[in-house]
């Protein structure tokens, strides 16, 4: 508790602090929830917090901070012991919740509440082989073969989920049904338990078990409840917004009635929902379950200008998971330069600015994809022209198994399979075989791959030359088909990506892919994969061949390391970084948002997704680049729905304009200011924070828009287009342009639907 009554000297505070961060760094003794905005300065700001603390006499041993992971406890470690430097004062114990939890844990077993453990935590190769093992023997008999292939893919989504069902505490039933796996993959549920009964056999803990088990622990335990709590006075929590429900927990149990806690973050930065993050936690529930907190604001932006500002308040004011808490650019702040681009071809766009900028300004530049698919065509331009990129380790688009497996087709139709090592051309024939899966088991397929591989050519008589009545009837259709097609492509002659077009209908490869994939988001991963590859190709406008000699050339550089050069990485593994220059290509309804699931939330989405593109966006110091397609852009067969709903949202005439005006002119009195765009709230009240009054085009009110019934052509983020056929009072009728013909709900029309322009 606080032992010095006298008024708190703060002449030691630095001036450059603002009137918001100072408030903070002196409020009273109680419990209190920050909203601090992207690059407010909240670690500083929190390290003058605790300096205050001490300096008033709060003891440091009865004061605890957490922190997400060991990068932030080092770096905040680092700028806590700047500040208290030259007081002499001694500095709180910074914590993980996993280490917090890990010396509970060692605690209760001391104590008698848990059993011991293995002083070796597993690691990650041996929870993932544990997986692998229980894969292998629980999942269902059709899907061996897919998971020996795919052997990657199953072992992370089994130590996922693993790990969720601890981090939310929900029965593994409900988790799995939350994350809509299909049915074949029920054997998780099974996987989950097994797991369980095997690393308690061992005596072994995992990282998630660190929490996990006390907190269980202290749940079903009362007097462990009496044990941990009450032992603080002041607990401070750093990037709140991340805090799942265990951790959430876990905090309650260690604050007891006694401790004030401090929790600061920012909800529309919550981006790790498939961990288990929520909203609510910093939005409701802490309010809810620690007595009126005190609600406290970082709302000044030190890292990106006015433009960026006024674009990203202009976005997430559509969310209404959220503060009402506007960012706004500090005086001190340089200027952001933001440009939307509206562009047919992401890749074409990302060279025009990449080749505007020097080697130097390059290699401080972020391309951030909403999924990883996006990033294939880009890849491969880059390649192209030589511009040198950096990419996450295994994230390569020449290396993908989708990749692989259209180059296998492409040596096969030009008659280059022949002049391959034997192992190569075996290797040729089992991508081909797989590409969709003949839907033989896999000695079966790897026996038919050895008999093709003998012959040098002329596969598709070879397999035209098959008993396919000895066959079952699947795989007998889908061999028959892959004979077919090859020996229709022996004679094509035409661009490699109509190649791949045909081959992809003939083979009904899509549909192949949908029917063994894990999820409906790796699924369509593959898909798009496939057809940023082949619009890359397309680009090219050569055949077969010439794309076998251009695809071999760009192997050769991509194998090249490089530490310099343009990132290429996803805007989830981005969060809490900056950099100089930001690009992001891909808005549009595919991408950004990112298509729905039918089954999904399509509000609670498109809320999460505007929070993706947020966090994205306020990640740029100098310059954000933004690429959207076209007004006047149609849906295309393979996905893409033209522009993004969030480029409107975004306001951008309005938001450069603005932007560019107080970038220039930063006002010293009230003065009226004439603007040619419509103004908005959101701008009149960022206008008034710098001490303006907007003038200009009247504000625009909401069009009265037309049901979305009502127009002929629609587009649904899942199916794609149609065209509205009939109507009732509650429900309307669309014929897709797939010939499927569906009712829908005119209550949640909006959420699914845009017009074709």
């Amino acid at each position: 508790m606080p032992i010095n009554p006298q008024a708190p000297d703060t002449r030691y505070l630095p001036d450059y602090l603002t009137e918001e961060q100072r408030t903070i760094i002196t409020a009273g003794y109680e419990h209190s929830v920050i909203t601090a905005v992207a690059g407010s300065g909240k670690t500083s700001t929190l390290a003058w917090r605790i300096r205050y603390l001490l300096e008033q006499g709060h003891d440091p041993n009865r004061m605890l901070v957490l922190m997400f992971n060991r990068s932030a406890r080092i770096d905040f470690e680092r700028k806590l012991q700047l500040v208290c430097n030259q007081s002499g004062l001694a500095t709180p114990e910074i914590r993980t919740y996993h280490a917090m939890g890990f010396r509970l844990y060692k605690r209760f077993v001391r104590e008698g509440y848990l059993p011991g453990f293995s002083d070796k935590i597993l690691t990650e190769q041996e929870i993932g082989y544990q997986a692998w093992m229980l894969t292998r023997r629980l999942a269902p008999e059709d899907l061996a073969d897919e998971i020996r292939r795919n052997k990657k893919e199953f072992v992370e989504t089994a130590t996922g989920f693993i790990d969720l069902v601890k981090t939310c505490l929900s029965p593994a039933e409900v988790v799995f049904e939350e994350l809509g796996y299909s049915e074949k993959h029920t054997y998780l549920i099974d996987l989950f338990h097994s797991f369980e009964q095997w690393r308690k056999s061992q005596s072994r803990i995992s990282y998630a078990d660190m929490i996990y088990e006390p907190v269980m622990a202290i749940h079903q335990n009362p007097p462990l409840q009496r044990l941990v709590g009450n032992k603080m006075d002041l607990i401070l929590v750093d990037e709140y917004q991340d805090t799942n429900e265990i951790q959430h927990l876990l905090l309650r149990y260690v604050a007891g009635d006694r401790a004030r806690v401090t929790v600061v973050g920012d909800p529309d930065q919550t981006i790790y929902e498939f961990r288990g993050a929520k909203p609510e936690f910093i939005l409701r529930r802490f309010s809810d379950e620690f007595e009126s907190p005190l609600e406290q604001t970082l709302s000044y932006t030190f890292r990106y200008g006015h433009q960026v500002a006024l674009l990203a308040n202009h976005l997430i004011c559509h969310n209404t998971g959220r503060k009402d808490v506007m960012c706004h650019s500090h005086p001190s702040t340089p200027a952001t330069r933001a440009e939307l681009h509206r562009a047919e071809n992401d890749g074409d766009q990302v060279l025009n600015i990449l080749q505007q900028q020097s080697p130097e300004q390059n290699s401080q530049t972020a391309i951030l994809v909403r999924v990883w698919s996006q990033s294939v065509p880009i890849e491969l331009k880059l390649l192209a022209r030589q511009i040198p990129y950096r990419i996450d380790a295994g994230k390569g688009a020449l290396f993908s198994r989708e990749v692989q497996a259209i180059i296998s087709l492409l040596m096969v139709v030009s008659g280059r399979a022949s002049q391959l090592p034997d192992a190569d051309r075996l290797d040729t024939a089992r991508q081909l075989l797989r590409f969709p899966h003949a839907g033989l088991k896999e000695p079966e397929l790897d026996n038919l791959a050895q008999f093709l591989a003998q012959f040098t050519e002329d596969w598709h008589e070879r397999l035209l030359a098959m008993d396919f009545d000895a066959l079952q009837p699947m795989a007998a259709r889908k061999l028959r088909k892959l004979g077919e097609v090859l020996a229709q492509l022996q004679q094509y002659k035409g661009p490699v990506a109509g190649l791949i077009s045909v081959y992809a209908e003939y083979t009904d490869l899509y549909d192949g892919i949908r029917s063994l994939a894990l999820t409906h988001d790796s699924a369509e991963e593959r898909i798009d994969t496939i057809q940023g590859f082949r619009d890359y190709l397309k680009s090219l406008d050569t055949d077969a061949e010439g794309a076998l000699d251009h695809l071999k050339a760009l192997k050769q550089q991509a194998g090249t390391k490089t530490e310099q050069g343009v990132l290429l990485s996803s805007i989830h593994r981005t969060k809490g970084l900056e950099w100089p220059v930001v690009i992001i290509p891909g808005l549009q309804e595919k991408y950004l948002p990112y298509s729905p699931r039918p089954q999904d939330d399509a509000r609670a989405l498109l809320e999460s997704e505007r929070r993706l593109l947020y966090v994205g966006m306020t990640r740029a110091r100098n310059a954000l680049h933004l690429i959207t397609r076209p007004v006047s852009a149609q849906p295309h067969l393979d996905g893409d729905q033209g522009p993004s709903r969030f480029v409107s949202e975004l306001c951008y005439p309005l938001s450069s304009e603005l932007g560019a005006r107080l970038d220039a002119d930063h006002p010293t009195e009230q003065q009226p200011w004439t603007l040619d765009q419509p103004v908005t709230a959101i701008s009149r009240r960022y206008a008034a924070r710098a001490g303006l009054t907007l003038e200009g085009a009247a504000e625009e009110e909401p069009k009265a828009m037309e049901p979305i019934w009502h127009c002929r052509r629609v587009v649904h983020t899942v199916f794609g287009a149609g065209e509205v056929t009939g109507e009732d009072e509650s429900s309307f009728e669309v014929r897709f342009d797939n010939a499927d013909t569906l009712n829908f709900s005119k209550k949640s029309a909006h959420l699914y639907f845009t017009v074709t322009r």
